[in-house]
């Protein structure tokens, strides 16, 4: 059983920034990728950023230049460092291991989410 346990998230002012991580626990023999996902009220879940594990990067064009993501394959951590934040950034944040490998499967796996307010 492989679990995601995000931390991080919280009320900040625009212009504020928050680091968010996120913690894969389990069986893990290796994940290909993690990755940040957000989902605000009314609208789909969408990919914020995600990161191979060679290091390859992927951002939504919104947070481009003001988002950082990060990796620890290691310790199999993700962190999401946010600058500049928005109002428009607010929703709640997923964190997402995909290519999961384990003795007894192949998979990929959500964290529970965690709620990032930026106040105007």
């Amino acid at each position: 059983q492989v679990q995601l346990v995000e931390s991080g998230g919280g009320l900040v002012q625009a212009g504020g920034s928050l680091r968010l991580s996120c913690a894969a626990s389990g069986s893990i023999i290796s994940i290909r990728t993690m990755g940040w996902y957000r989902q605000a009220p009314g609208k789909q879940r969408a990919l914020v950023a995600d990161i191979t594990t060679g290091g390859t990067t992927n951002y939504a064009d919104s947070v481009k230049g003001r988002f950082t993501i990060s990796r620890d394959n290691a310790k199999n951590t993700v962190h999401l460092q946010m600058n500049s934040l928005k109002p428009e950034d607010t929703a709640v944040y997923y964190c997402n291991a995909g290519g999961v490998a384990t003795p007894v499967l192949f998979s990929s796996y959500w964290g529970q989410g965690t709620q990032v307010t930026v106040s105007p």
